[in-house]
């Protein structure tokens, strides 16, 4: 009882194998896209301008208090940031596109007033004891305040 050894040949096994290549393929497309995603934005002066605004706006009262009662704020380096925005300006007066001058002069000057804002509204809401001691310790400059008070 000698049997033939039959060949069997899958003639799917080249579909299975490039539809699995198709997937590695996609997959590391998908990996790139995530990597570029990912990917930090080229390093210029307006990247520099954003990262010394967001300082400067943290300072502000960007953060609220981890308490949740107010928002933390920090005056003396607040104003830290924007005078290092204003020496930049002094530093690369003609050295910058006319564009980047006007953008960085209109910044200075918006953090400028919203600093004087807040400066007003700390100075108010320490007179009315509204600023936490713990806060008026570090600094009168600095703190958490309330900013729906009056």
């Amino acid at each position: 009882m000698s049997e033939e050894a039959k060949i069997q040949v899958d003639s799917d096994w080249k579909a299975q194998a490039q539809a699995e290549k198709e997937k590695l393929v996609e997959a590391e497309q998908k990996a790139e896209a995530k990597a570029e995603e990912r990917k930090l934005p080229e390093a210029d002066f307006k990247g520099l301008m954003g990262i010394l605004a967001s300082q400067a706006l943290l300072g502000l009262g960007m953060q609220q208090d981890p308490s949740g009662k107010g928002v933390m704020v920090d005056l003396e380096g607040a104003k830290y940031t924007i005078d290092m925005l204003a020496m930049l300006e002094e530093k690369t007066a003609g050295n910058i596109s006319e564009e980047e001058a006007t953008e960085l002069k209109q910044l200075i000057q918006e953090l400028q007033a919203r600093f004087v804002q807040i400066a007003q509204l700390v100075a108010a809401q320490m007179q009315q004891g509204g600023v936490s001691e713990s806060s008026q310790e570090e600094s009168p400059a600095s703190g958490i305040i309330d900013p729906t008070a009056s």
